[in-house]
């Protein structure tokens, strides 16, 4: 049964964490965030914007073929609070035709834009089979340009095992999140961290429970 609830972190045993990143795909950004990844053998989750997977279905077809996970962040990126509970139903149903076409299956996250939610867009996305998945790292504001020590400084003391962490790929101006991840990757190999996708994230959370009985 999926959690009404904003999923930010999964207590696991495992020294795993989940980067995700919004807004895209970007056809710079995005290329560059997998390089990365590959650097470190892991992998991340990207919340798609069915607009943008228009754009650039390529690249999404990349992000998928490398490994990563692709979830749902709507067709349009709106606040999914103010439109009526149908035009936010077909914002998550648009979105999911565009992943499933470039997955041939239908996304298994959903991330509300903004983080706007109510018990009503908690339980859509639960129709669609999907937690809502938020992040610890809020404070961050990577999605502001704050200055890549910035966005260290207000991420690092947030990870621990089945922290999820969130960055963006598109609509803007990225190279402060690019160089702050490519930080941060670095520093969590070397302490032995793995990076998976969020879905491996939440079964990881069943092997710690079923670890600790």
């Amino acid at each position: 049964m999926v959690e009404l609830r904003l999923i930010n972190k999964v207590p696991t045993l495992q020294k795993v964490v989940a980067f995700t990143f919004d807004d895209g795909p970007d056809p710079l950004y995005t290329r560059q965030l997998m390089e990365i990844f590959q650097r470190v053998n892991g992998y991340a989750t990207f919340f798609m914007v069915g607009q943008q997977m228009d754009l650039y279905e390529d690249i999404a077809a990349e992000v998928h073929a490398a490994g990563h996970e692709i979830a749902n962040h709507t067709y349009t990126h709106p606040d999914l609070t103010k439109p009526t509970l149908e035009e936010a139903r077909m914002e998550l149903k648009l979105a999911n035709e565009r992943i499933r076409r470039v997955t041939g299956e239908a996304a298994a996250n959903f991330r509300p834009p903004y983080f706007a939610v109510n018990p009503d867009i908690l339980a859509l996305a639960a129709e669609f089979g999907c937690p809502s998945i938020g992040c610890v790292n809020g404070e961050a504001k990577d999605w502001e340009q704050p200055g890549v020590n910035f966005i260290l400084e207000h991420t690092r003391p947030t990870i621990e095992n089945g922290s999820i962490l969130l960055f963006h790929d598109g609509y803007g101006e990225r190279e402060q999140t690019i160089e702050a991840v490519r930080i941060l990757t670095g520093q969590l190999d070397a302490e032995g961290y793995r990076f998976v996708t969020v879905s491996e994230l939440l079964k990881s959370s069943d092997a710690a429970a079923e670890d600790s009985v």
